[in-house]
Formats: C-alpha cells, sequence, structure tokens
C-alpha cells in the first residue's frame, strides 16, 4: 500500500511536473513570439521614418533648394534702387544755377510700430517703455535734429495718425537720419534727393523747377523730376537712369545695413548738365533794373531780354515778376509763366521797323528823301493820327521812323503794298515760333490774308492788329544789326554728357531777311531816335543814348485791349523799346516791354531811360569798344 501509494503519489508528481513544464515552455514560446513580433514592427516603423525622412532630404535640397536659398536670401538682404544724380544747370560761365544733393525722408509703419511696443510693454512690463513713451522720444530727438524741417509737436501729430503708414520728415542729411534711425530702428528711411537753386529767383523763369515726384507706378522712377521751364523740357536729359543695389541687413532690420555687403545690380547713371548762353551776373542786373522800372513806372508788369547780335545767344532773359523755387509759398499759377517768350502783346510802333525795311530794300525812299505828311490818313473806314497834332509837315524817309510818324509810316506801306509786307513780316519771323528751346513758346499772331478787313492795312504796319512776344521782337532788331540775316534764338547752349564729353545743341537756323546794305542804311536810320537835337530834329528817345557809343533803336506805344469794353484802350498800352549796341559795330540787342505803365510819369511814358541803364551796364561788363565817332546828326523834318 504504502508502496503502491508511493508509486501514485511519484506518478502524480511527475504528472504535475510534466504539466507545469508543457505548459511553461508553450507560455514560454508564445511569449518569445511577441517580443519578436513587436521588434519587428519597430523595425519596420524605423525603415517608414527613413524612407520618409530621406524623401523630404531630397525634395528639400533637390526641389525646394532654389526657393528655400531665395526665401532665406530675403531674409537677409534688401535690394534697394538707386536715384540717379540729376544734371547740373550752369551759366555760360559755369556758375551753377540748379543742382541736387542727396537726402533721406523718414516714414514709419505705424501699424508695425503699435504691435511691436504693445508685445513690448506687456512682456516687460517694469520698462516703463510702450508706444507713447516711444513715439514722444523720437519726436522730441527728430525736432531737435532738424529744427528748419519740423517741430515736435508736428511729429508727434504725424505718429499718431490714424493710418498705417506716414511720412515724417522730407530732405534730411544723411549723416542726420543716421543719428536718428541709430537711436530709433522702427523708422525707415529713403534714399532722395533735393534740388538747390543758389540764386534763389535769379532766371528762375528760364531754369524752372523740378521737385521728387512718385507718380509713376515704376519705384525705380520715383527721382527729381521737372516741373517747369527748362527743368521739365529737358527732363530727359538732366534726370539720368536710375540703378539698383543688393545690401545684406542687420537682425532682419531693413533699416540697418552692414558696411561693405554693397552689390551693385545696376549702376545709376547721372543725369547730362545743361549749359545754357545765360549770363547769370546780366541775368541779375536785368531782372533788378527791370523790376525797379516796372515799379517807378507804376506798370502791371515788364519783361526784358539781351541778346547778341550776329549769334541770336540769349545773355539775359527776364521777367518782372517771377518765383523763388527755394521758397514755397511764392509758387503761384500767375508766377510761373516765362511772359518773354508764352506772352504775346502788341507793339505798337517797334514794328515799324518792317515798314522802313521795305520801302529802303524796294528802293521805294532813301534815308533822306523827304515825304509830304498831313497829320492824319483815312484807311477805309477809319482815320489814323499821329501821336502829336501838327498840319502837312515835310519829313526825311529818317524823320517818318526817328519821330515816330503813324501817317508816314502808313504812307510809305502803302506803296509796298500789302503782299510784299506780309512776306518780310514772317521773313523777321513773326507769326511763327523763334525756336528759342524754351517750353510754352507763343508764336504770336499775324490775321491770315485772307481775314483782312480794308482797313488791316492801317493797323499793322504800325504795329496794331497784331501780336509777339518780346523775344520775337529783339529778333527783328537781330536781324538788322546781323547784317540782315536773322538768327534763330536759343538759350542752351550744349549738354554735358556724364563721361565728360560735350554735345553742343544743333546749330541754329538762319535765313536771309534782306542784304547786308539794306540792314546797315535801315540800322543808320535808326540812329537817329536816341538823336537829341534842337525841335524838330529830336528823335523820340534822346533818354535811350549813351555817351562815346552809337545807339540805333526804335520806341513804340501800342494800345491794349480795355477788358471791359473789349475795344482798343486810351490810358492801357505796351511801351516798348527795341536798341542795338553799338551801331556801328553790333554786338547787343535789347528788347523792353513794360505792361500798362502809367503814361503821365516820366518813367511810364518811355522805355528809353531803362534801355540807357542796360546799355551802360552792358558796355561795361564786355568792355565794349568806344564807337568810331558820334552818330551824324540828320533833318528829320524838313522846313
Amino acid at each position: 500500500m504504502a508502496a503502491g501509494g508511493n508509486s501514485r503519489s511519484r506518478a502524480a508528481g511527475s504528472a504535475r511536473r510534466t504539466y507545469a513544464a508543457g505548459t511553461r515552455r508553450a507560455v514560454a514560446k508564445r511569449g518569445n513570439g511577441g517580443q519578436r513580433s513587436r521588434f519587428s514592427a519597430v523595425r519596420i516603423m524605423l525603415v517608414v521614418l527613413m524612407v520618409v525622412a530621406g524623401a523630404k532630404l531630397v525634395q528639400v535640397q533637390w526641389f525646394e533648394a532654389p526657393t528655400l536659398s531665395a526665401a532665406a536670401e530675403r531674409q537677409r538682404t534688401l535690394t534697394i534702387d538707386i536715384p540717379a544724380q540729376r544734371g547740373s544747370i550752369v551759366d555760360r560761365n559755369g556758375a551753377k544755377l540748379a543742382f541736387s544733393v542727396e537726402t533721406r525722408t523718414l516714414s514709419v509703419n505705424l501699424r508695425a510700430l503699435h504691435k511691436s511696443m504693445d508685445e513690448y510693454a506687456k512682456k516687460y512690463p517694469d520698462k516703463g517703455r510702450n508706444f507713447e513713451t516711444e513715439v514722444a522720444g523720437a519726436a522730441k530727438l527728430i525736432a531737435q535734429k532738424v529744427p528748419h524741417l519740423t517741430t515736435e509737436a508736428e511729429q508727434l501729430a504725424l505718429l499718431h495718425k490714424q493710418q498705417s503708414f506716414t511720412y515724417l520728415v522730407d530732405n534730411v542729411e544723411p549723416s542726420v537720419a543716421d543719428q536718428i534711425v541709430k537711436k530709433y530702428a522702427w523708422i525707415s528711411v529713403e534714399k532722395r534727393a533735393k534740388r538747390e537753386y543758389p540764386g534763389d529767383t535769379l532766371a528762375s523763369n528760364i531754369v524752372g523747377l523740378s521737385n521728387w515726384r512718385m507718380d509713376d507706378p515704376d519705384v525705380s522712377k520715383h527721382n527729381l523730376h521737372g516741373v517747369i521751364g527748362l527743368e521739365k523740357s529737358r527732363d530727359a536729359d538732366l534726370a539720368g537712369t536710375p540703378g539698383r543695389e543688393i545690401v545684406n541687413t542687420q537682425n532682419g532690420n531693413d533699416n540697418l545695413y552692414l558696411p561693405g555687403t554693397e552689390h551693385v545690380l545696376n549702376a545709376a547713371v547721372p543725369g547730362s548738365d545743361l549749359e545754357l548762353t545765360i549770363d547769370s551776373d546780366l541775368q541779375f542786373e536785368l531782372q533788378r533794373q527791370l523790376s525797379d522800372y516796372v515799379s517807378k513806372s507804376n506798370a502791371k508788369g515788364g519783361q526784358a531780354v539781351i541778346m547778341d547780335a550776329k549769334t541770336s545767344e540769349v545773355y539775359a532773359l527776364a521777367d518782372a515778376s517771377t518765383f523763388n523755387p527755394n521758397d514755397p509759398s511764392t509758387i503761384k499759377d500767375d508766377l510761373l509763366n516765362n511772359r518773354p517768350v508764352t506772352t504775346p502783346y502788341e507793339p505798337g510802333s517797334v514794328n515799324k521797323v518792317i515798314t522802313a525795311t521795305a520801302a529802303i530794300d524796294d528802293k521805294i525812299a532813301t534815308p533822306t528823301s523827304t515825304l509830304e505828311v498831313p497829320g492824319s490818313i483815312k484807311i477805309a473806314d477809319r482815320t489814323v493820327h499821329d501821336a502829336w497834332v501838327h498840319g502837312t509837315q515835310t519829313f526825311t524817309t529818317t524823320g517818318v521812323f526817328a519821330k515816330s510818324s503813324n501817317v508816314g509810316t502808313l504812307e510809305l506801306a502803302q506803296q509796298v503794298g500789302p503782299d510784299r509786307y506780309l512776306a518780310l513780316l514772317k521773313k523777321f519771323g513773326i507769326g511763327q515760333k523763334t525756336g528759342i528751346g524754351l517750353p510754352g513758346e507763343s508764336s504770336g499772331y499775324v490775321p491770315p490774308r485772307k481775314d483782312w478787313s480794308a482797313s488791316t492795312f492801317g493797323n499793322l504796319p504800325i504795329g496794331q492788329g497784331l501780336s509777339m512776344t518780346v523775344v520775337q521782337m529783339a529778333g527783328m532788331y537781330q536781324a538788322i544789326a546781323n547784317d540782315g540775316l536773322r538768327v534763330e534764338p536759343r538759350i542752351v547752349k550744349a549738354k554735358k554728357n556724364p563721361d565728360g564729353t560735350v554735345t553742343p545743341e544743333a546749330p541754329p537756323k538762319t535765313e536771309r531777311v534782306v542784304s547786308p546794305e539794306t540792314a546797315k542804311t535801315v540800322r543808320d536810320m535808326l540812329r537817329s531816335v536816341v538823336q537829341n537835337a534842337k525841335s524838330p530834329n529830336s528823335g523820340t528817345a534822346p533818354s535811350a543814348g549813351l555817351e562815346g557809343y552809337q545807339v540805333s533803336g526804335k520806341t513804340g506805344t501800342g494800345q491794349q485791349i480795355d477788358p471791359r469794353t473789349k475795344a482798343y484802350s486810351s490810358s492801357l498800352a505796351n511801351i516798348t523799346f527795341a536798341g542795338i549796341l553799338p551801331a556801328d559795330h553790333p554786338r547787343f540787342v535789347v528788347g523792353i516791354r513794360l505792361d500798362a505803365p502809367d503814361t503821365t510819369l516820366p518813367a511810364g511814358h518811355s522805355a528809353g531811360p531803362l534801355f540807357h541803364s542796360i546799355a551802360s551796364y552792358l558796355s561795361q561788363r564786355y568792355q565794349i569798344p568806344l564807337s568810331d565817332g558820334p552818330s551824324p546828326v540828320v533833318p528829320l523834318v524838313v522846313g
């Protein structure tokens, strides 16, 4: 029993061990399989991740590399437009009438500033720095640095504007702008330029005005551009071509450029300089004298021109009223008009040179031949009188023009005939632009032949019923001074290119008006206009004469249209004078017009005294040799 029991017990124990061992082996077998399964899954996941990472790397390095590289480049570089240096305008002696200086304009992105300062104030509340303190400090600093350009109050107002962007101040010197931005890096800076006119009003009617223009959609063309005058008409020559460069920026701040990182993509090409025929000293003197005389004569205005008798180069061209391009308060429409070339007028008796020339050239008369001149003459339905009351008098041909007889002039014009007269008028350049090279030039007015009434030829020879500018008027006398050869006037002499080469202006056009002999004869006849002799042999302008020099000239009084009655006024007139200095060896031609002076005043009755003053200055400045001798005194009225 015992033995049997022991036997069963061992068998039983053996059976239990066998089960337990099998079970453990089965469990162990299942457990090892799970670990291998998990290991395989991890390996698969790693392989997948490596494949994905590899694919992304290939994509980044191969397909997206250019785009990402460009993006990174944009984060650390900035492309800047380089404004071209505008060319200068200089006088015939190289004195600058207009030039440019580099400046900076300050601006700010208000939206970004608000955001950044609000975030800073929240992050560092104990610093006491916020939007208000920041703009207050900036406004104070800007006002301190450029007190001539702005005030602290103005800057505060701009910095509190309800918009996302604003300009703060223009025309800041580059070094001053650097100081401001170094303190307040959120202030943006734009490269600009400012035009300087060192003479203020000097020749401003000629030079004109340019300012910084931003109306072109192409930002690269934002630069100084002309508004009026030569600055506008020659803008293409003066403006130059803008360039572009790339610079590295510091800490992503576009205002902080890293020195030495500039890379020029396209260099800016400066504009060309313009050399004028103007003499700035003479221009100043003419403007001064003209303005003073207009004031003295109580005229509404006045214009004058001084031209070289041979070349027609304009040495001075003045308007009594003009603007100062450095002072915005003077830039008004009525002051921007360059009247010596844009504003025609009825010239009066200076136009009698046409009849005088035709009479001599056609051999209708000689300087000493005589003419019976009554006190008036009837032309169609109108009667023309002389300026003074007289009965029939015997005038020499010279006397007709020296005394400025309307009646005698019309008697000679009738012999010349309207067609010949009109043809010569056109040869002298009346009714057509002179080609002086200034914008807005008027051609004046000569009525077409088909529109002439029976009385038209009673007006034109005495300078009424047609109109001309001061430059056109002087041009007639330039032809007489230049032995009958009219030369197109010009005011730009040459263009100096950026490479230093000089391109002269195209040669002026010329036209033979009359023969040298005719021109000299007429020139000699007109010396008697300034003749100072006993009555009745004194000319109309002895006050225009200059001691030591022979002077030829002609006075004029052209009636103006009364704006109320639309008829010729008995009190409003254009007082004119055209003169040649010296008459024997012509050097200069001067044309003067006074607009509606008070003719009861000595200065308002004649422009002769103004010519005398101008001629005196010319003779000294250019050291004009004295004439060969005084002009001979000739008879004007016989018997």
